[in-house]
């Protein structure tokens, strides 16, 4: 089986025990396609110097926000971690120094999705880390070397999204996006679904709805790993999509082999 690579726009943390058009959307995901071995999840909030992936057998649900209701930070996702995996991508991403980390574990932007995509927390999961000190050219070439995993039937999950504002989110529902985040948004898709990868990239090229939309580069990066496993015999699908909070991008995408 080779397993799909997924992109999940995860917004608020709020999503992981809400019920909305997203995250049917992302429980959909686990319904009706099969079951991977494993999942390496590339999350935004695991942004740090250097790469590592997390490498315990049992890694702890992380709270990583504050100011949310005690019914979320009492979610645990106990999904067991994979050694083995970790030690898979430390080779793949030789003479990269991957460090084995056993001290991380699985953070809001890996637990809030997957808890709608596999609720039981049983498919085992790995973390890696994103080097913040390195440019987007970088993280789109880790993704290409980890495509190889999906042949081994490891579904790869990034977890950000596309436009992530949040110093001037509007409050409440249907508070209408920005212009600039639905133009940077719209343009994101559009290089998806046309295979054009380079414009992603040098995604800052894009002028003024790009340094709105990714002020901080932390929540796009996990988008290009996924743009990077992208295979020529891959068929691109939108999960869900639109703008939360006036500048919260909620695309989410999927490659699939073609039947």
């Amino acid at each position: 089986m080779t397993a799909p690579a997924i992109f999940l726009g995860h917004g608020s943390p709020m999503n992981a025990i809400e019920r909305n058009a997203h995250t049917e959307a992302w429980s959909a995901i686990g319904r009706e396609h099969d079951r991977p071995k494993a999942i390496l999840a590339i999350s935004a909030h695991w942004y740090v110097r250097g790469t590592a992936v997390t490498a315990m057998r049992n890694p702890p649900t992380i709270h990583d926000f504050g100011g949310f209701p005690a019914a979320l930070h009492a979610v645990e996702y106990p999904a067991p971690g994979d050694p083995a995996l970790a030690a898979r991508v430390q080779s793949l991403l030789a003479p990269l120094d991957v460090r084995m980390d056993d001290e991380w574990g699985l953070d809001h932007g890996t637990w809030s999705v997957l808890c709608h995509v596999y609720p039981q927390a049983d498919v085992p999961i790995v973390q890696l880390a994103i080097d913040g000190t390195r440019p987007p050219q970088f993280h789109y070439e880790l993704g290409r070397r980890l495509a190889a995993l999906r042949d081994e039937g490891i579904m790869l999950v990034g977890s950000g999204n596309v436009v992530h504002n949040l110093r001037v989110v509007r409050w409440g529902d249907g508070a209408a996006a920005y212009p600039w985040a639905l133009q940077f948004n719209e343009a994101v898709r559009d290089f998806l679904s046309r295979r054009e990868h380079a414009p992603l990239v040098d995604y800052h090229l894009l002028g003024e709805p790009a340094a709105m939309s990714v002020p901080t580069p932390d929540h796009y990066l996990p988008m290009l790993y996924i743009a990077g496993a992208q295979r020529d015999e891959d068929e691109m699908s939108v999960v869900t999509d639109g703008i939360d909070l006036a500048s919260v991008s909620m695309l989410s995408f999927r490659y699939d082999r073609k039947p």
